[in-house]
This record gives structure tokens, C-alpha cells and sequence, in this order.
């Protein structure tokens, strides 16, 4: 029987200062090494890697990027509370839209969903009944029209009065009226006119736009009223950091300012926003205004409602020492240390301990740990982590 255990390692390789361990060359597999000290007669695994070295393909598959560690001066920055809110333009609130009872209902919460997916069947009497207004006042306006042609023909003959023909007229024009009535009524329960009576009363309730579904409120054999919500989806591709701003710091914060966020959910990531709208309003209570910064969905994080901090770069401030920097996107954590990946020549990816600094514009200080022009990783960081990770993990057979 196999059992995949987590050893417990020191971590002095990690951070000593002499410990270099080499690489040994595997054929298409990701290469991790093997301490130098570690004996034939000891158990199999691995302490955690200085260097790893990636094949070609898993590099290609990784995505990795590189950038080149560099001197500059990072603004000021000042920090702002607040929770995460889904972007109002994408979200939407699915409704009945016509009385009816609940057949069937295909979504969860937190499910991913596309536009035109069916989210839930109705069945509706209502809308049966007006299915069938439909029908027959289409029949009626196509008989109304054939008559007005006859009637015209026969009036170019002689054979009947103008009288006739404009009362034929008048039908066919208010059946028109009320068979244009019937369409918007169909229309208005989320149904098309080109749905036939044979469909009777029931109607799929399609998902508006792509994204996450935040809230279900439908049951099999519910009934519901027009207005009442079946589901809440939005699409968090991007979303809101909706942060307080406090009116004495008004005129440090501009729209257009990039903002690091961080939630309390994930303290040791970065999510990079910028101030998209500060309101207009100010709350006489608290003395505040809503600043709104977008933020990405880095690794697919967000939810809504999450709480934390936005740092924001005041324009035009320096904290006055020009330092090495980094992108925030360098940073990771391993074994509670923070660090970054340093690509080599020979195609070794090393890490490196750092000490962290200021940060703002979506960068960061690093005060020990790195020399300029050294190329590090900003995208791909968390593949190689992963691979670190994985050398501590070893097996046993029984």
C-alpha cells in the first residue's frame, strides 16, 4: 500500500548561505536536486531546493517571463479600507418575469455559467394564455390581410365599394395593432413570438451575461411571482475594491492611481487595481466618500464581499531613495520566508530570500536579496513554487 506522508526538513539549506546543491539531468521531467549531504543510507526525499531547472516544454507551458531587477523611486502611498463588489455593468439579477412554477433549475452556487445557458424552467398558465392570444390574433391579421387584397381586386373591377374596402382596411389595421400588443406581451415575459402555442406553458429562463452565480433562489415545485429573483451572477473577471476615503484625504487620491490590494482572505497576495471613481457624495456621518478601484481576478480569487486594504499611489510623491525594485508579481512566500526566482544563464531558476521594502504602482522595494539586471520571474511564479513544494513530499510502500 502506498502512503504519501509530508516530512518535516529543516529549512538551513533553504536560507544558509552555503548550501548549493546541483542539479541532476532527467530526460523531460522537471529536475529538482538532492542535497549534497544527504546519504545513500538515509530515507528518500528531499530537502527544499536552492536551483531547479525546468525542460523546455514545462518552461513553455509555465508561461514564464522575465524582467530585470532595476533601480527606481517608488511613490507614497496611502492606505484605504474597504471590500470587494462586483462591477454593477456585470452583473444581473435573474428574474421570472411571469408568474409560474419552478420545473426545473440547472445552476448552483458558484457555479460558472455561459450567455443564453438555461438556468431554470417555468411552467406558467399566464403565459400559455397569451401564447394562444398570439396565435389566433395572427391568424385573425393574416385573414384581415388576405380579405383586404380581394376586396382591392374586386374594387378595380366594379365588383366592390370603396366602403367595403376601407372597412376591410380598418380590420386589417387594428388587427395589426393588437397582434403587435401580443408580440411585446411575449416579449416582455422573456419569450419570442416565433415560440408557438404547441410549447404551452412552459419557458426557459436563460443566463443574460457569462459569469459566477452568487446567489440561487429557486426550488422544483416553487411557485414565484414576475418579480421574484431567481439567481444573482456576475462576472468577476474584474471587479470593485470599494474603499473608504476619508475627507481630509481627498485631494492625495486621484482617479487614475494605481492601488495595491490586499484581503484579509489571501494576506499574501497581491491584487494590482486602479482608481476608476471617487464619489461624489460625501457621508455625514462617517466624513467619507466611495473610491472605487477595479482590480483583476489574479488566480480567480475574488469574491464578493471580501474584506482588506487598498495601498494607493499618491501622484507626484517620492519616498526619496531610489532602491532595487521588483513587481509585486515576483513575490511569493515559501516556508514563511518571501522570495522571488532568479532565472541564470545556464537556464537555472534560483531562489532567493529577500527583505522587502516600500511598495506602490503595483512594485515593490527589495532592500536585501538581489543585485541589479538580475532576471527575475513575473509570470510562472507560482509553477515553480509548486515544483519546491512538491520535492518535500516523499513515498512509502508498505
Amino acid at each position: 500500500m502506498k502512503i504519501s506522508i509530508l516530512i518535516s526538513l529543516s529549512l538551513a539549506s533553504l536560507f544558509g548561505t552555503n548550501c548549493h546543491p546541483r542539479q541532476n539531468e532527467a530526460k523531460d521531467k522537471t529536475e529538482v536536486p538532492v542535497s549534497p549531504d544527504q546519504h545513500e543510507d538515509e530515507p528518500e526525499h528531499e530537502a527544499l531546493p536552492e536551483k531547479i531547472r525546468l525542460t523546455p516544454h514545462l518552461t513553455q507551458n509555465a508561461g514564464i517571463k522575465l524582467q530585470a531587477v532595476h533601480y527606481e523611486t517608488l511613490p507614497q502611498t496611502l492606505e484605504l479600507t474597504g471590500e470587494i463588489a462586483s462591477e454593477p455593468d456585470q452583473t444581473s439579477e435573474v428574474s421570472a418575469r411571469v408568474p409560474g412554477r419552478i420545473v426545473k433549475v440547472n445552476l448552483k452556487e458558484g457555479q460558472k455559467v455561459k450567455k443564453g445557458d438555461v438556468l431554470v424552467v417555468l411552467e406558467s398558465s399566464e403565459l400559455a394564455s397569451a401564447r394562444a392570444q398570439f396565435a389566433s390574433v395572427q391568424a385573425k391579421a393574416q385573414a384581415a390581410e388576405v380579405q383586404l387584397k380581394r376586396l382591392r381586386q374586386l374594387a378595380q373591377d366594379g365588383l366592390a365599394s370603396g366602403q367595403e374596402t376601407a372597412n376591410a382596411q380598418s380590420d386589417a389595421t387594428t388587427l395589426q395593432a393588437e397582434l403587435t400588443a401580443a408580440r411585446l406581451k411575449l416579449t416582455a415575459f422573456g419569450t419570442e413570438a416565433t415560440q408557438t402555442v404547441a410549447e404551452g406553458a412552459r419557458m426557459n429562463i436563460y443566463a443574460p451575461i457569462a459569469g459566477d452565480i452568487l446567489k440561487r433562489q429557486a426550488i422544483v415545485g416553487q411557485t414565484v411571482e414576475a418579480s421574484h429573483t431567481l439567481a444573482i451572477l456576475a462576472n468577476l473577471d474584474t471587479a470593485h475594491f470599494v474603499a473608504r476615503l476619508l475627507e481630509k484625504d481627498l485631494a492625495a487620491v486621484q482617479v487614475g492611481a494605481l492601488a495595491d490590494v490586499r484581503l484579509n482572505a489571501y494576506p499574501q497576495e497581491v491584487f494590482q487595481g486602479t482608481v476608476e471613481t471617487i464619489g461624489k457624495q460625501l457621508d455625514p456621518m462617517a466624513r467619507t466618500v466611495v473610491a472605487r478601484i477595479k482590480v483583476r481576478n489574479k488566480n480567480n480569487l475574488l469574491k464578493v464581499g471580501l474584506f482588506g486594504s487598498a495601498q494607493v499611489s499618491i501622484p507626484g510623491s517620492s519616498t526619496g531613495k531610489k532602491r532595487l525594485v521588483v513587481p509585486q508579481d515576483a513575490l511569493t512566500d515559501i516556508a514563511d520566508k518571501k522570495v522571488v526566482f532568479v532565472k541564470h544563464p545556464d537556464g537555472d531558476f534560483e531562489m532567493h530570500p529577500v527583505t522587502t521594502g516600500h511598495s506602490g504602482n503595483g512594485k515593490i522595494e527589495i532592500l536585501t536579496g538581489l543585485r541589479e539586471n538580475e532576471q527575475v520571474v513575473i509570470n510562472g511564479v507560482f509553477t515553480l513554487k509548486s515544483i519546491v513544494l512538491k520535492s518535500t513530499f516523499g513515498e512509502e510502500e508498505e
